[in-house]
């Protein structure tokens, strides 16, 4: 295939135009696949890492001012992970426009780390192409669902983790998570979990999988504990 519709097609599948192509080349070039080491992209895929981290932890340190460092440090560390990079760059497609040697284009299949590097070395690319507003809109779109998720999780998390330290202080024991029922078909199941904190049965809750269940019961017991509305009612 031409070069310059190669490029193009990958760009339409990315959804950024690029300047100058020849940047999205090299950032697409692994060192296997490159005449020089210069035309790979190694030193994009530093930049690139960078560019991730700067725009997740200001994104995160601007739109959770009571968000602690601890908790920032957490969810910035998981969506620029390489499992997160990796997971990202198939779901674009990246992986259909990587420029390899010929011993890796003969493999069934490339190691991950291969398309992480690829989807750091795009970031930097974009960043060197359109500065940083461009890198930054086509991170937090392209990352939207990985934040999202990733936040869902902390605040989850915190809700169990806060449970546990208020049983102990209050009860001097644990809580206990109580499978009350399971509701639909294999595919779209609910579950229906109680928190029990001794003797007591605290307001449950639905949820989409098991640890979902738990994690708002865990939150709705916070809420009981504390004389404030529950927030998912017991409902299916």
């Amino acid at each position: 295939m031409d070069l310059a519709v190669f490029l193009a097609n990958c760009q339409n599948k990315i959804g950024y135009t690029f300047n100058d192509p020849t940047i999205l080349r090299t950032a697409l070039t692994h060192s296997s696949g490159a005449d020089v080491p210069e035309l790979s992209n190694e030193r994009m895929e530093f930049l690139g890492d960078s560019v991730l981290g700067h725009v997740i932890c200001e994104y995160l340190f601007r739109k959770f001012p009571k968000m602690l460092e601890g908790e920032m440090t957490k969810i910035k560390s998981a969506v620029v992970s390489r499992i997160t990079c990796h997971k990202i760059a198939l779901e674009i497609g990246l992986d259909k426009f990587l420029i390899v040697g010929r011993g890796l284009s003969r493999v069934s299949r490339l190691p991950n780390s291969i398309f992480a590097n690829a989807m750091e070395s795009l970031i930097a690319a974009i960043f060197l192409d359109g500065g940083l507003e461009a890198a930054r809109e086509f991170i937090l779109k392209t990352f939207h669902n990985e934040i999202i998720k990733m936040i869902a999780d902390s605040n989850a998390n915190n809700f169990k983790s806060t449970l546990q330290h208020h049983s102990q202080k209050l009860f001097g024991c644990t809580p206990e998570y109580i499978l009350l029922e399971i509701k639909g078909p294999e595919h779209f199941k609910s579950f229906h979990v109680s928190v029990r904190i001794g003797k007591k049965i605290f307001p449950s809750a639905w949820g989409s999988t098991k640890k979902e269940a738990e994690q708002r019961a865990a939150e709705n017991t916070l809420a009981a504990l504390q004389n404030e509305p529950i927030p998912y009612l017991d409902t299916f």
